[in-house]
C-alpha cells in the first residue's frame, strides 16, 4: 500500500489499483454521509479530483494518486457511506483504476514515510 500527501492510498494488485481515502483521513472528516465515486471508463490523470466525499464537516474531493482508466467504483459506498469511517483502507476503498503508469506508484510513500509525514502535520 502507498500514500499521497492528500491523504489518498494505493493498493497495486497487477495493473490495477484500488484507491481510497485514509484512516487519518477519515477521521479528520468525520462521519461520512455521502460519497460519489467517478464513472466506470472515466479517464483520471494523477493529482486530478476523481471522487468526492461528504461528511457532516464538510465535503471534499479526493485526488487521484494515479492515472489510469477506472475499471470499477464501490457499489456499497452508495448505500453505506459509514463504510469509509467503519473500514477506510480496506471496505470503504472508493474505485479501482487500471494503471497506465506503474512508475506512479514506486513515486509514492511507503506506511513508514507516510506516518512520518503525518507527524509533519
Amino acid at each position: 500500500m502507498r500514500f499521497t500527501k492528500d491523504h489518498e492510498w494505493v493498493e497495486l494488485d497487477g495493473d490495477v489499483a484500488t484507491i481510497g481515502i485514509t484512516a487519518h483521513a477519515a477521521e479528520q472528516l468525520g462521519d461520512v454521509v455521502f460519497v460519489e465515486t467517478p464513472e466506470v471508463g472515466k479517464q483520471v490523470k494523477a493529482g486530478d479530483a476523481f471522487a468526492v466525499v461528504e461528511s457532516v464537516k464538510a465535503a471534499s474531493d479526493v485526488y487521484a494518486p494515479i492515472s489510469g482508466e477506472v475499471v470499477e467504483a464501490n457499489p456499497e459506498l452508495d448505500s453505506a457511506p459509514e463504510t469509509v469511517n467503519a473500514s477506510p483502507e480496506a471496505g470503504g476503498w472508493f474505485a479501482k483504476v487500471k494503471v497506465s503508469d506503474p512508475a506512479q506508484f514506486e513515486a509514492l510513500m511507503d506506511r513508514d514515510a507516510y506516518e512520518a509525514f503525518l507527524q509533519t502535520q
